[in-house]
């Protein structure tokens, strides 16, 4: 009669890296849809923008000025929120990963490079950093359910 003895605590570290998987590769276009902003206060809309190159803009927001009123650039503060576009640039890197994009935050005005995971079918980690990923932030987007890729 065999024993447990030892393998209970392999089991359990088995366990915790399958939860820890990433999600299964699903291709660049995997991130295509809308996706609902970690506040909860706007929906991206994320769509194919060039040459193997994904971009976003702005589709709903919950509240807020109606216009980029934080822009640098005082030209463009009249332009509308809504269609706004603040993600640009990004291409897929394999293993669900979307770098070398840059990301605009309508909220302060500033633009950050980025980089992007698919951790799940439907949840997006995006990081917004200035010089190096360890300076900056991140935030979890959820799909809007009926719009995953076709």
């Amino acid at each position: 009669m065999s024993s447990f003895k030892g393998k209970v605590p392999a089991l359990v570290f088995i366990l915790l890296l399958a939860s820890e998987a990433p999600a299964p590769a699903a291709g660049a276009r995997a991130i295509l849809g809308v996706w609902l902003t970690g506040d909860r206060d706007a929906k991206i809309k994320i769509y194919e923008c060039g040459a193997e190159k994904f971009c976003g803009r702005i589709v709903w927001v919950k509240k807020g000025p109606p216009t980029d009123i934080k822009n640098p650039n005082p030209a463009l503060r009249g332009r509308p929120i809504m269609g706004l576009a603040i993600m640009k640039g990004f291409s897929y890197s394999g293993k669900n990963k979307w770098t070398g994009g840059r990301l605009y935050d309508p909220k302060s005005g500033n633009t950050y490079r980025g980089s992007m995971r698919l951790a799940s079918p439907n949840r997006l980690k995006l990081r917004g950093y200035v010089l190096l990923p360890v300076f900056g932030r991140s935030e979890t987007w959820t799909r809007v359910r009926g719009t995953a890729p076709e």
